[in-house]
């Protein structure tokens, strides 16, 4: 979906237009996920905070100006905030992740199939703990979530060229914690 159409979208979901409201949830949905999930490392704390996401979205929905930030980069805003908003909540506590491979609806019959993409989301989310949180931020939003250089740079509030540097420093520290290079 165009940028132009992805606005009026997003002009007829302010106005409560369900179907606007939906398409905007098609179109946004699996990538926030994507990006919570390698944030988290936990499948169903990440579809949790998806759906809250957008239910923040809609109660933000009718305060959103395009001319502050492009809509996506402004509900990874909110997906940021919320996940500061987890992890202090969190914070002080011990959670201890159920590891369920059978959970994954991936559409994955073939159970060793399953268990390596457990393993390698396993392997991925612990090589991007090891990044510092900006280049983790940058990274997981660049190619978790597919948002494009001026969006990162609109939902983490730094100009361009910062991100650039944070997502070169960051991918060559996922590379040496992948054991790649």
């Amino acid at each position: 979906m165009a940028e132009s159409t992805s606005a009026e979208w997003v002009t007829r979901a302010q106005a409560g237009e369900a179907e606007a409201i939906g398409r905007l949830y098609d179109q946004h949905h699996e990538a926030l996920f994507r990006y919570l999930w390698a944030r988290v490392g936990e499948r169903q704390l990440a579809e949790d905070l998806t759906g809250e996401v957008f239910m923040r979205m809609l109660n933000a929905l009718p305060h959103y100006r395009a001319s502050t930030a492009p809509f996506r980069a402004w509900l990874y805003q909110i997906a940021r905030n919320l996940l500061v908003d987890h992890y202090r909540k969190m914070s002080g506590r011990v959670v201890v992740p159920l590891q369920q491979a059978e959970g994954m609806r991936d559409g994955m019959n073939d159970l060793s199939l399953t268990v390596e993409h457990q393993l390698t989301m396993e392997r991925v989310h612990q090589a991007l703990a090891r990044l510092d949180e900006a280049q983790r931020e940058v990274v997981s939003l660049r190619f978790l979530s597919g948002l494009s250089l001026q969006e990162v740079a609109a939902a983490l509030g730094k100009t361009e060229n910062s991100v650039k540097a944070l997502q070169h420093r960051g991918l060559a520290a996922l590379r040496r914690a992948l054991g790649q290079g």
